[in-house]
């Protein structure tokens, strides 16, 4: 592969010794290589779940899904939490503030075989849900957190619980340690800590320093890493760093689902081949964007896919002009007339290797209910509104 396709903090890193990593146990589950697609709200549906997992193994998890509108039979919410025949295995986030509705929501999906892997958000910083004690705010409230992964861990039978969490609400309130010590003591098959507060949102470099206490703070289970993987060598260095045992993959994907592919060759030792060129992502967009209009029918499919778009061809020249035409597209025939004015010649960037997908950067104060920082030993539920369908971690 040409050096030039490695960024310079990737330059000197060495794909994967034989056995050096060891594969990620989770329960019954075995997942090699340790890499974990993301639950990301409105983008890891069936659709891109299947286009990424086309590139290699791994677990592909869900777009996050409410407890409440699934225990309640909300038939949009029910069809996100269906999987397709090949799915396998089957991996579902689930985000709840009760846990009444969050463990009879786990009861349900275990006790109907619909899963075989759960894991819980306890990282959502929009404002709409902190402000009402949600997402990001529960591991203040410790016993609240430990009474929703007790009821979770206890509802699940042999299907494993982890839980996804971030270093706190901000700089002053790290919740992290904590949020991992209780994943262990309640049966969690392993955690999960996104390198940043929820004040940071996105925003800067992810504390991967973090990730290390915390996999030194919780010895017994695995620890998950997730913040800044945008090329495949970025993974084995923060497993080398932090001696976390696998990492999760989020806006490092997005426009670039052949990273898994790129993944699987790094932990199996060997480097990557090179990215695609222009002709061949178009050739990814078109067949991410018929899944998709199977899944959701064409013209909600080819709205869903307008971010994607962008994501795809961000970093190419000339493409910032054609992606006005790509934000307006309505149908399959549309995308590939557009995707047609490309020169698909144009080889991949390297400049675009790590440019910022998904999320806008910037920080924010982080709202809460009043008086949330006075109650913190109380762990009573938040207002039900908390638990917003649009959240995510």
């Amino acid at each position: 592969m040409d050096p030039i396709y490695r960024s310079e903090v990737n330059r000197d890193v060495p794909v994967a010794r034989p056995a050096e990593f060891a594969p990620l146990s989770l329960g019954p589950l075995t997942v090699d290589p340790p890499v974990v697609l993301a639950p990301m709200a409105g983008v890891t549906n069936a659709p891109f779940r299947s286009v990424c997992r086309s590139y290699g193994a791994g677990l592909y998890v869900s777009e996050m899904i409410t407890a409440r509108a699934l225990v309640e039979n909300n038939p949009k919410t029910m069809r996100l939490a269906s999987f397709a025949p090949e799915e396998n295995p089957r991996s579902i986030q689930l985000y709840g503030t009760d846990p009444k509705y969050t463990g009879e929501a786990v009861a349900r999906l275990a006790g109907e075989d619909r899963v075989d892997h759960i894991d819980l958000n306890f990282g959502c910083p929009v404002r709409k849900v902190t402000r009402r004690g949600g997402g990001a705010a529960i591991p203040l409230k410790r016993g609240l957190l430990r009474n929703i992964v007790r009821a979770c861990v206890t509802n699940a039978g042999d299907v494993p619980v982890t839980i996804k969490f971030r270093v706190g609400i901000d700089d002053d309130h790290h919740t992290y340690l904590d949020a991992g010590r209780i994943g262990a003591e309640e049966g969690c098959a392993a955690v999960a800590l996104h390198a940043r507060t929820a004040a940071q949102l996105y925003d800067g470099e992810a504390d991967w320093s973090a990730i290390s206490r915390l996999r030194e703070h919780v010895p017994e289970i695995p620890v998950l890493g997730n913040g800044d993987i945008w090329e495949a060598h970025d993974a084995l260095r923060m497993m080398r760093t932090t001696g976390c045992d696998g990492v999760v993959v989020g806006r490092g994907c997005l426009g670039r689902p052949w990273i898994f592919g790129d993944l699987a060759a790094v932990f199996a030792g060997r480097e990557p081949d090179d990215p695609p060129n222009l002709g061949q992502v178009t050739q990814v967009m078109l067949d991410h964007a018929k899944r998709l209009a199977a899944f959701f029918d064409e013209r909600p499919a080819m709205k869903a896919f307008r971010k994607h778009a962008t994501w795809y061809t961000k970093g190419f020249p000339g493409s910032a002009a054609l992606r006005g035409r790509l934000i307006q597209v309505s149908s399959l025939d549309e995308l590939a007339d557009v995707l047609g004015a490309f020169d698909p010649e144009l080889p991949f960037p390297p400049g675009a290797m790590r440019v910022p997908r998904g999320k806008k950067s910037g920080r924010q104060k982080v709202a809460l209910p009043d008086g949330y920082l006075d109650q913190l030993d109380d762990d009573v539920p938040p207002d039900p509104s908390a638990e917003d369908p649009t959240s995510g971690g």
